[in-house]
């Protein structure tokens, strides 16, 4: 057995077939498998028909999905619940959202099908439509690898291989490829894809258990093939094992305390200790040698200098530590290693000390920050998404360095727009491609989309056009600002625009929390558009803050949907991250991506309720809150969704923050907000129940969080800035959290050494390194603005709150430490309220009420019980505003009269008033009295200028008080007033004089005129110069007057020049008389130019250019503004002209005779018919008559087609327009066109004129149209072609006939003969129908009816073929799949059932037939049922039957031969055991008796292999065994021949024991035994002398000394069997059969061993006890034995 799927008992195992250094040697006792090139993993991959290497047993294999699951298990998916609302029910969609969730949720999906009358018009213009669109590969929507970053992965193996140290003696050490594998078409071998392939299906142990390696080939190797080779999963395997098993083992081990003691094979430095979090860990490898250090080390160093400082306290230096003899895990961290990284320089220090964290941009809190092993970036651990608690331990690498942008998955936007004819083109592409030209069903489409994103089927890739915002777009629902279809009823578009189902108004219903947002924010307050193709699909998700969604699905084919109950959102995740391990290792948010789907059969099966939904055009579907919900589409359709939330969601709503706020997500909206928003605005008393308790909620949070800030020291608290429009959300925009980037809505904290940084209440400690006492509280409400807030949704929900008890119950009073004594919040207030009262009752000091105020911020966020410290606290601010006020209005005072020459503003009178009459009591200002002296005398001067402004005096008396005013030090507001009295006055006086200069020079203009009498009005001043004014004014008026009624009367032109010539010589400059002037002058100008036109009249034929002319000359007269006399004349003049004209247009082009009638009757009322024009145009008219009346008669009566063409062409020569012209050339293509059309059926057919496009009923159609046509034409040869059409199907309906006829019959009978001559013969008449009805060439139903008749006829004798003969197993096979593609009609027909039910009995009796080269064979009693059921078909099957009784006659026979071999014992034989089994395999089926002949056969087999494996390793030969016993009885006899010493006699050596022969040999002269020369050479101590020969076993014993070493070895080593191995061998082979020639032999060679050893044994025993001093009596046996040893003869295992 190969090592493969038993990790528990590796081998031996040469990694140099993979190219990889090493030998691993992970287990005694297991010999090292074949070496081989990695290559052979590529030919394997590419070739199915190689088998593993070795004579191992290739691993077990299936071909699951990597979804673990297969679509279409036993358990269907169940359907969640359908509701049909009615009327009533359906007009308030929240109300009956509420109604069914009890019910639904449960679910977590379901659909709404609405009333009848609901049909909201199609408001989206889709031909037009042009959307943007994703690419989504459907076949990696799961199978696809983890996004691993190759380099990262091989550093850290890398370091794990340096970290490695096996066991002393098992091989070198491990090592990365020095040349890569390849995959078949040269690609190199993923290493890292290969790792996180096998993590996804439980790491090695699962992979094999699971049997899930050919799922591992296709993760690695995107272009492997569907069936897998079984070597290409065991090579992979092997190789996995092999290198990274224990790579996996410890990557995967759980993190636990150390006692300080490490293994001998883990002394490395934890620098160079992999990770062991399971993420995905990649990157580069790079050797480390000598004392060098690499950057990948340095890069560890970094790390783990920031997360010593972690546990620096707690650990200490690492001197410390060992000077204690620090056992635990402390000193275990502070080992040798740490020495090691305290050589880095103080420039590397410093800048791992600048380091910045990625994701808030603060380099403080060094001791929490994490740098990636491979690029030094640094995070904070609470900055992690999600974050971390402790330090990871090994190597951590970041998500950059992890995630590798290969292998990136997400759905890419294409660059260009998608109109919808091609979306619909490529969606018809797609179901081509998987279901050809037929229609599949929903199930089908179901099944395939599975086996698609389980990588089962093929790579797909569709677009989808998703989440397209409707406001860009269009929705499918009727919207107010949209455009009307021309098609769609006003009324109803108004109907649904107002509708609560229409999706753009869902979300702003009233029972919805969400109508006060104000962002329109997509898919959430607006609407998504979807267009969806075949397979597209939307993977599993919950909705954004956990909302309600609602779809619905304008039309199109229908969306298949998958829901999870939000009750089962954790075991659904559990589930999700146990299938896909690798995936969430490299993604930990990967469910927030939407790119990953997973089969609904393996939820199910990890015991997790999921159920589907059918969605069809027209139908609503709903999603609850938390519940996971995915699903694809079945084809082209459109689709609308947007979010809600009703009040039952508000605590999902907390649980989706809480999600955001652990994944370091950034929220759709503020949660905190809109529960304030809501509970401010109110909600319906349905929904106070749930909203009561989030407010609860949100209090004892804040009052939890705010006074752990105030325990800790943060005293410092500011408002945050008020709404501008606080009752929506969405106006303005909150800070975010720097760490958890939440929005701040309720409080936040800062500090100044972070100016534009805030953090939540709840990552106050990460904010700085600051002091908690510099930190500030930022708040927008106080405890007690939320505690109110609690109690009014109590109260309106009913409950008697006189104050709110349940926001204090339980929660203790904050103390903390403040001058080694701790106190309570509330007696640090009451100290506060002393001190602030004393201070406010003693003489302001500005340093006392600052420091009062700014230690009052600690108290003011607090809840009613600080009330009093905010009113004191209200109290200081004003009293301290009010003393620095009046202080500065004093010294500003002073500095103006201080400085008078200098400019200083003036402190305003309304000011100093405002202070003099609010003044604080508390105490008594000493500058107060001196501003009250200055608002006496500011009210004295400020009613004197009211006085002279309101009595009109003069502009002196003015200046004077302006003067005075002036020096004043307080700015009065009259001030101003008075200023702007003298500049106006003196203004007008100068304007007024010049224009009475004008008066006298004799030109006046009124409109100045005018402006200064209505500025007169205004003076508060007296002046002489008002009354001239008055007078010049009135003078002026009175001619205005008069000229402006001339203007409004159109006067006559002599009237109006005699006007203007009394007026001439006037001084003013009026605007009426000039327009007047004007008038006159263009009237006098017309007059004339009429009168010459006039006069040259009639000298003119140019009759268009005169008609241009005078309507000219008559627009401009009546434009004038005067009454001229020519007017009336030139309008007769252009009615005259204008009759010229159109007489000479309808000569030129053709009139209809309507308006040349027309044109003749004008000229007879202007009396100018006589002129030659209008007589030509009568003459015409009178043609035109007589063609009309003759085209009318033949239209009525009807004629031949040459009268029609005849007539028409009479019409040329007709200059006018002829009304029944059109009809007749219309009934003469509508006859050319019939006559046309009858070519294509009166013509001979051929072949090569295309397809069969002809119809009978066309042809019928045509024969009967000339009866309704005005052409008369002839039918005969038609009707001649249709009676040959109907004759041809009268005898094919007759073929029909005969053959249902036989299709009807129940019994075949005991032959087929008969039947098959009637078949062939009505075969042969239907393809001569067949081919004589194409020669018609019309579509003719019965013909496509024949040829389904001939198919089926065609399949029945081949069925009935395979009674004469026994067919081939593929060839029945086919024929019960042609089967399935024939008319249904003809297949359920009784001999059509006769004959499947004979097919299906053949196959099974094919498949039993016993066949040599079957890996499994039939039983008997299957076969005999088999031959019984033939009895019950009607199908003779005979020699299918006498072939199975044949093959179950010979099977007894050898039954019984084995029962008789078998019950003779004397007469069982090796020989007759193999022919029982060469006899068997080839005729009999299963049975027990051959069960036990292969069952003796292999152990007899084993026993040989047995014997081969002990003996053929230590006599060095490869042959049978029968040749190594032989050679092992051919030695022991040559050892027996030494001691017998018939070597000297016949001259064999004593070494060899082989014949001397003519081979060089020498002849001791002590022993007289030979030596071959080459055998003497390798004793390395045989003497050789001047001419004798003394061997080094007599030498030894004439020198006395010892054997050299060359000889003792020869003597302890060699290729000898142990005789106890073939003592043990022996026995082992009893009761084995007889007639083996190897037991025989082996026998034979045991009883000789065992003479051997006793022949031996007897030398030492008498040696031993020899007691004579004359010792070379014992040595001459001693002397033989030694030589016996070394010879080839099996080891007796004696101590010599």
């Amino acid at each position: 057995m190969c090592a493969v799927g038993k990790p528990g008992v590796p081998n031996n195992f040469s990694a140099k077939y993979l190219g990889w250094e090493g030998n691993f040697s992970v287990g005694p006792g297991h010999q090292t498998r074949p070496k081989f090139p990695i290559q052979f993993l590529a030919g394997t991959l590419a070739s199915p028909d190689r088998r593993p290497m070795g004579k191992g047993r290739p691993l077990p294999a299936t071909t699951a999905s990597p979804s673990g699951c297969r679509f279409g298990s036993d358990a269907p998916i169940p359907e969640a619940p359908v509701f049909r609302p009615t009327e009533e029910e359906f007009a308030d969609p929240l109300a009956y959202v509420a109604r069914i969730r009890p019910v639904a949720e449960r679910y977590g999906i379901c659909r709404i099908v609405p009333p009848p009358s609901w049909s909201p018009p199609k408001a989206l213009d889709v031909a037009a439509l042009s959307f943007p669109t994703k690419r989504q590969p459907i076949h990696r929507l799961l199978a696809r690898p983890a996004p691993a970053d190759p380099d990262t992965f091989l550093l850290d193996y890398a370091r794990f291989l340096k970290a490695y140290r096996g066991p002393p003696g098992r091989g070198r050490k491990k090592g990365l490829p020095k040349s890569p594998a390849t995959l078949p078409d040269g690609r190199p071998l993923d290493l890292c894809r290969l790792f996180h392939a096998v993590k996804r299906f439980g790491g090695y142990n699962g992979a094999c258990k699971g049997r899930r390696w050919d799922d591992v080939v296709r993760l690695v190797d995107d272009r492997a093939r569907r069936h897998v080779p079984e070597c290409a999963k065991h090579v992979l395997a092997q190789l996995y094992h092999e290198h990274f098993y224990a790579y996996e083992k410890f990557t995967n081990k759980p993190v636990s305390s150390q006692d300080g003691k490490q293994e001998e094979s883990g002394k490395v430095d934890l620098d160079d200790q992999p990770s062991v979090s399971g993420l995905k860990d990649e990157g580069r490898s790079q050797s480390v040698s000598g004392g060098e250090m690499d950057a990948a080390e340095v890069s560890g160093i970094r790390s783990q200098k920031r997360r010593d400082a972690i546990n620096k306290k707690a650990i200490g230096m690492a001197s410390h530590s060992n000077s204690n003899g620090s056992t635990g895990k402390n000193a275990a961290s502070a080992g040798p290693w740490k020495w090691k990284r305290r050589k880095v320089d103080d420039a590397e220090a410093n800048k791992v000390d600048d380091q910045v964290c990625e994701q808030c941009d603060s380099g403080l809190h060094g001791d929490a920050m994490l740098l990636c092993d491979r690029c030094d970036k640094g995070w904070h651990l609470y900055c992690l998404s999600p974050p971390l608690e402790i330090v990871p331990p090994g190597n951590w690498y970041c998500s950059d360095c992890m995630n590798s942008d290969s292998d990136c998955f997400g759905f890419v936007e294409r660059r260009k727009t998608c109109l919808l004819d091609a979306f619909q083109r490529f969606d018809e592409k797609v179901k081509r491609r998987w279901f050809g030209q037929r229609r599949p069903s929903r199930v089908q489409v179901e099944k395939q989309f599975w086996e698609i994103v389980e990588g089962r089927a093929g790579e797909l890739e569709v677009m989808y056009g998703s989440d397209m915002d409707t406001s860009v777009y269009g929705s499918g629902f009727p919207r107010l600002g949209d455009p009307v279809p021309p098609s769609v009823d006003l009324e109803m578009w108004q109907k649904y625009c107002s509708s609560p189902w229409n999706l753009n108004n869902f979300p702003n219903l009233p029972s919805s929390v969400l109508r006060t947002v104000q962002d329109k924010i997509a898919g959430v307050m607006v609407p998504w558009l979807y267009i969806g193709m075949l397979f597209s699909s939307f993977c599993w998700h919950v909705e954004d803050h956990c909302f309600y969604s609602i779809n619905y699905l304008h039309w199109g084919e229908p969306k298949c949907w998958y829901g999870v109950p939000g009750a089962e959102a954790n075991a659904f995740e559990l589930v999700m991250r146990n299938t896909l391990p690798d995936l969430f290792d490299a993604q930990p948010d990967l469910l927030f991506h939407l790119v990953t789907m997973l089969n609904p059969s393996v939820l199910q099966v990890n015991g997790v309720p999921v159920y589907s939904v059918m969605q069809e055009p027209g139908n609503f579907v709903i999603t609850f809150p938390r519940s996971y919900h995915g699903g694809f589409n079945l084809g082209l359709n459109c689709a609308e969704a947007v979010n809600f939330a009703p009040a039952d969601w508000l605590p999902h709503g907390g649980i989706g923050a809480e999600l955001y706020r652990m994944y370091r997500k950034a929220p759709v909206l503020s949660h905190e907000e809109l529960l304030y928003v809501v509970a401010k605005n109110g909600v319906s008393s349905e929904s106070l129940s749930y909203l009561k308790g989030e407010i609860e909620r949100l209090f004892l949070k804040e009052k939890k969080c705010r006074e752990e800030l105030w325990t800790n020291g943060t005293v410092k608290s500011s408002l945050m800035p008020a709404r501008s429009n606080p009752n929506y959300i969405g106006s303005e925009e909150d800070p975010m959290c720097v760490i958890c980037r939440q929005y701040l809505y309720l409080s936040a904290v800062s500090c100044n050494c972070r100016p534009s940084s805030y953090v939540c209440l709840e990552h106050w400690k990460h904010l700085c390194e600051c002091s908690p006492e510099k930190h500030r509280l930022l708040y927008r409400h106080t405890l007690a603005e939320l505690g109110d807030l609690g109690c009014e949704v109590k109260a309106l929900s009913g409950e008697n709150v006189k104050q709110y008890p349940f926001l204090l119950n339980d929660i203790p009073a904050p103390f903390k430490k403040v001058k080694d004594r701790y106190i309570s919040y509330a007696q640090l207030a009451e100290d506060w309220l002393s001190e602030s009262d004393r201070i406010l009752h003693m003489p302001f000091l500005d340093t006392a009420y600052s420091t009062a105020l700014e230690a009052s911020g600690q108290f003011l966020w607090g809840d009613h019980d600080m009330d009093s410290v905010r009113n004191m606290a209200l109290k200081l601010t004003e009293a301290k505003k009010w003393v620095l006020s009046v202080r500065n209005c004093i010294s500003r005072i002073d500095e103006l009269l201080l400085c008078k020459h200098k400019f200083s503003e003036k402190v305003k009178y309304v000011e100093i008033e405002k202070l003099v009459a609010v003044r604080c009591k508390s105490f008594c200002e000493p500058g107060l009295p001196q501003l009250q002296a200055y608002v006496e005398k500011g009210k004295m001067m400020i009613s004197e200028i009211n006085i002279a402004l309101s009595s009109c005096s003069t502009v002196e008396h003015l200046e004077t008080l302006y003067s005075r005013a002036s020096e004043f030090p307080i700015e009065l507001t009259e001030t101003s007033t008075l200023c702007c009295e003298i500049s106006f006055a003196k203004s007008w006086l100068k304007k007024t004089c010049d224009l009475l200069e004008q008066n006298r020079a004799g030109t006046i203009d009124i409109d100045l005129l005018n402006t200064l009498k209505l500025e007169m009005v205004q003076l508060r001043v007296v002046v002489p110069e008002i009354e001239l004014l008055s007078n010049l004014w009135k003078e002026a008026e009175s001619l205005r007057r008069r000229c402006q009624s001339y203007l409004q009367d159109s006067p006559v032109l002599k009237e109006l020049g005699s006007f203007l010539l009394a007026l001439d010589g006037t001084k003013f400059t009026i605007p009426e008389l000039n327009l007047l002037k004007q008038h006159y002058s263009a009237a006098c100008c017309w007059a004339s130019l009429v009168n010459g036109i006039l006069r040259k009249l009639f000298e003119r034929n140019d009759y268009h250019n005169i008609v241009e002319e005078l309507t000219g000359i008559v627009r401009d007269g009546k434009s004038l503004r005067v009454k001229v006399d020519e007017l009336p004349i030139v309008e007769k003049e252009l009615r005259r002209s204008l009759c010229r004209k159109q007489a000479c247009e309808a000569l030129a082009t053709q009139m209809s005779m309507d308006f040349i009638e027309e044109i003749l009757t004008q000229a007879s009322i202007l009396t100018i018919e006589e002129e030659l024009p209008f007589v030509d145009l009568s003459q015409l008219l009178k043609n035109a008559t007589a063609w009309e009346q003759k085209a009318r008669l033949m239209l009525e009566q009807s004629a031949f087609l040459s009268e029609f063409e005849d007539h028409i062409r009479c019409a040329e020569d007709v200059q006018a327009i002829l009304p029944s012209a059109p009809n007749m050339k219309a009934q003469i293509v509508v006859a050319r066109s019939w006559m046309d059309k009858c070519q294509a059926y009166l013509r001979p057919r051929r072949d090569e004129l295309g397809p069969v496009v002809l119809k009978v009923d066309d042809l019928k159609d045509l024969i009967c149209r000339p009866a309704s046509m005005k052409v008369i034409l002839d039918t005969s040869a038609l009707n001649s072609v249709l009676s040959k059409v109907e004759k041809w199907e009268h005898n094919s309906l007759s073929l029909l006939i005969n053959l249902r006829t036989l299709l009807n019959l129940n019994v075949v009978g005991s032959t087929v003969d008969p039947l098959e001559r009637n078949l062939e013969e009505l075969q042969n008449k239907i393809s001569g129908a067949i081919e004589s009805g194409l020669s018609l060439g019309f579509e003719l139903k019965v013909l496509n009816e024949l040829k389904d008749c001939l198919l089926t006829v065609g399949w029945m004798l081949r069925a009935l073929s395979f009674c004469s003969r026994i067919p081939l197993l593929e060839h029945v096979d086919r024929a019960i799949e042609e089967a399935v593609n024939l008319p249904a009609f003809l297949l359920n027909c009784p001999l059509a059932t006769l004959l499947m039910i004979g097919l299906s009995w053949l196959r099974k009796a094919l498949v039993l037939l016993p066949e040599s080269e079957k890996s499994v064979k039939p039983k008997l009693e299957n076969a005999e049922n088999i031959l019984a059921e033939h009895q019950k078909i009607a199908i003779p099957y005979s020699i299918m039957t006498a072939e199975l009784e044949d093959a179950i006659s010979k099977h007894k026979s050898w039954t019984e031969q084995c029962h008789a071999f078998f019950m003779l014992p004397d007469y069982q034989s090796w020989a007759g055991l193999l022919r029982l089994r060469d006899r068997g395999q080839s005729v009999a089926l299963d049975c027990c008796e051959m069960d036990r002949v292969v069952l003796d056969i292999k152990k007899i087999d084993g026993w040989f292999n047995q014997c081969r494996c002990t003996l053929s390793a230590d006599v060095n030969d490869n042959g049978s065994l029968l040749s190594i016993l032989q050679k092992i009885s051919g030695s022991l006899d040559n050892a027996s021949m030494l001691y017998a010493e018939d070597c000297k006699k016949k001259e064999f050596c004593v070494i060899c024991s082989c014949d001397v022969g003519d081979v060089v040999a020498s002849r001791c002269v002590i022993c007289l035994d030979w030596y071959h020369s080459s055998c003497v050479e390798s004793l390395l101590a045989s003497k050789q002398m001047i001419s004798e020969y003394i061997c080094p076993f007599c030498f030894s014993l004439e020198s006395g000394n010892p054997l050299e070493k060359g000889i003792q070895e020869r003597i302890s080593k060699g290729n000898r069997p142990a005789l106890s191995a073939l003592t043990e061998l022996f026995s082992s082979a009893k009761g084995f059969y007889k007639g083996i020639e190897e037991l025989d032999l082996l026998e034979e060679i045991t009883k000789k061993g065992c003479g051997l050893k006793s022949y031996l044994m007897q030398i030492l025993h008498d040696a031993d006890s020899y007691d004579g001093e004359d010792l070379s009596v014992m040595c001459k046996p001693l002397v033989v034995a030694l030589k016996k040893k070394s010879t080839s003869v099996p080891s007796l295992f004696l101590r010599l």
